[in-house]
C-alpha cells in the first residue's frame, strides 16, 4: 500500500514494537464475550450524544459517505500477543468534531456498542491522530468476527479499547468504566506500561 497520506501510529517508529509480556503473531484472533450480532447496516445508526451542542444521529451511507483516513499500526492484546503493521481505512475521530460541536466540560468519551458493550476513553486519547472508526483492515471488510460494520481502533491502548460493532459514542464530564473495566481490566491500558488489570 502507498504510504502518501497515511497516519502512522507513533508506536510503528520505536526500534523495539513489541511491550512487555507480549508475543508476535501473524495471525489476528477473534476474542469477544458472547456470540458475534449479526448487524444489519440499513438498520444501523451511530448515534453522538452526551456533552455535545446539538446530538446527531447518521446512518450507515451518511457515516461512510464522512471523510476517509488510512492509518497504519500494531495492535495488542492483552491477553498476551501483538500483531504488526496493520492497515486500517475508516472515519477520524477527529472528524466528528466537523458534525457537532464538543462542549468544554468534556473530559472522557464512552463508546456505545451492539448489545449494551461500552468502553470508556479520555477525550485526549480518543482524538489522537491515529485512532479511527475503521471500515477496513488491509484492504478488506472487516469480518463480523472483528467488528463489522465499524469498531474502533485505539492503537496505542490494549486492544480490548478498540471496541468491535460500534454504534456511537457519548462524550462525558466525568469517567465511567466500560463492560471489561467494569470486570477487572485496567481503565487506561496502556501496553508499555503493563496496565492489563486493575489493582
Amino acid at each position: 500500500m502507498n504510504d502518501e497520506n497515511i497516519v502512522h501510529s507513533l508506536d510503528t517508529s520505536r526500534s523495539e514494537r513489541i511491550p512487555p509480556g507480549q508475543q508476535k503473531t501473524e495471525d489476528w484472533p477473534v476474542l469477544h464475550y458472547g456470540s458475534i450480532p449479526r448487524v444489519d447496516v440499513s438498520k444501523w445508526t451511530f448515534t453522538i450524544s452526551g456533552l455535545v451542542e446539538s446530538e446527531r444521529k447518521l446512518n450507515f451511507e451518511q457515516f461512510t459517505s464522512l471523510p476517509q483516513e488510512k492509518v497504519f499500526s500494531d495492535i495488542h492484546c492483552v491477553t498476551g500477543w501483538s500483531k504488526l503493521n496493520n492497515y486500517w481505512e475508516g472515519v477520524s475521530t477527529r472528524s466528528l468534531t466537523d458534525l457537532v460541536k464538543v462542549l468544554p466540560a468534556a473530559k472522557f468519551v464512552l463508546i456505545h456498542a451492539e448489545k449494551g458493550f461500552t468502553t470508556n476513553l479520555s477525550v485526549s486519547d480518543f482524538f489522537e491522530p491515529d485512532v479511527l472508526f475503521a471500515l477496513k483492515h488491509n484492504g478488506e471488510l472487516l469480518t463480523p468476527g472483528h467488528g463489522y460494520p465499524v469498531r474502533l481502533v485505539v492503537p496505542r491502548l490494549y486492544f480490548w479499547k478498540s471496541a468491535k460493532w460500534v454504534t456511537g459514542v457519548e462524550f462525558m464530564a466525568e469517567d465511567k468504566r466500560g463492560f471489561w473495566e467494569s470486570h477487572g481490566y485496567h481503565n487506561r491500558g496502556d501496553p508499555w506500561l503493563e496496565e492489563r488489570y486493575s489493582h
